[in-house]
């Protein structure tokens, strides 16, 4: 791996940590002058964010290694469980800073107000770079690049309420804005850490992706494809940005098994961005042992779930 990766969300990713790491070591100097308990816990703030990036580099990296006979999907996973490990400690600070906060409003410290402006700003420029960087990456397909995004995005809201908490302590001398501002960021970073924790963990339990509908999948493959009869034993999961899928096709005796078995595999790609799908064609009903499945099932549309997979093999 180059100091500069040629991949974009790579580059970006290289990027927004080293803007991190600086200035994680800014806040911990500027906290120190100013005797700003804020400024510090906030560089804990970024020491976690650095944390973060630098998990999401290394599945990035790690994503690209090609598959291998113990490992036939490549390393793949690895991106969704750096977003699962991102959103957890996301959770972990929302959870701190919250503490910090109760703490701080029994006990208000002094702050210098113009030394923590000054850092704020800064660091709120920094932020605001960083997150614009990977906001240029393909976040809505990389869940894991969103889930660096969210990390920065927490920062951009803390150094905002850092700027006008200061401005509030010059002003009025009032200490304890500063806790309660803290709190109001850390509610809107909790819902952001909730739902990205919530979407990997799906997709680390092998869940279907959430926009695909299963049934209208088998109800659409029959109606479009005359000679599919019905759509049974379905399974689809996703792994980093792949979508995959297994499923049995009972159909009518086709003149070219080859190009109507190319037909499905186009519908898939076009309509569902599955691009590898395992296709198992039947001319008769489904005996395998594992499949049992009457035609009452099938054409009352419901997936027959109580079957055993343990030696069906694709």
């Amino acid at each position: 791996m180059s100091f500069l990766p040629q991949d974009k969300n790579s580059r970006r990713l290289l990027l927004a940590f080293l803007v991190t790491v600086i200035f994680m070591v800014v806040e911990v100097i500027g906290g120190l002058i100013s005797g700003s308990l804020a400024l510090i816990a906030d560089a804990g703030h970024m020491l976690t964010d650095a944390a973060a990036l630098l998990i999401a580099l290394l599945a990035v990296h790690f994503a690209k290694r090609k598959p291998s006979a113990s490992h036939t999907f490549g390393y793949l996973r690895l991106t969704t469980m750096a977003a699962f490990v991102n959103a957890a400690a996301l959770l972990v600070i929302v959870i701190l800073i919250v503490w910090e906060a109760i703490v701080r409003f029994a006990n208000p410290q002094p702050v210098m107000g113009g030394t923590m402006l000054a850092i704020g700003i800064a660091g709120l420029i920094a932020n605001l770079f960083s997150f614009w960087l990977l906001h240029q990456g393909e976040e809505k397909a990389n869940i894991n690049v969103r889930a660096a995004a969210l990390h920065v995005l927490g920062d951009l809201l803390g150094s905002i309420g850092a700027v006008a908490a200061a401005i509030i302590i010059m002003k009025t001398g009032w200490t304890p804005i500063d806790p309660i501002l803290s709190v109001l960021v850390s509610c809107l970073v909790l819902n952001n850490a909730w739902r990205l924790m919530k979407e990997s963990f799906h997709e680390l339990l092998e869940g279907t992706p959430q926009e695909i509908d299963i049934e209208k999948l088998r109800k659409d493959l029959s109606v479009t494809i005359p000679e599919v009869r019905s759509v049974h034993h379905v399974h689809v999961w996703q792994i980093g940005e792949k979508r995959l899928m297994t499923l049995h096709v009972q159909v009518v005796p086709p003149h070219d098994h080859d190009a109507l078995l190319g037909r499905i595999q186009a519908y898939l790609l076009d309509k569902y961005r599955i691009g590898h799908a395992t296709i198992q064609m039947e001319y008769g009903t489904c005996n395998t042992p594992d499949c049992v499945i009457s035609d009452s099932v099938a054409e009352e549309g419901h997936s027959h779930l109580g079957h055993s997979h343990a030696h069906h093999h694709h």
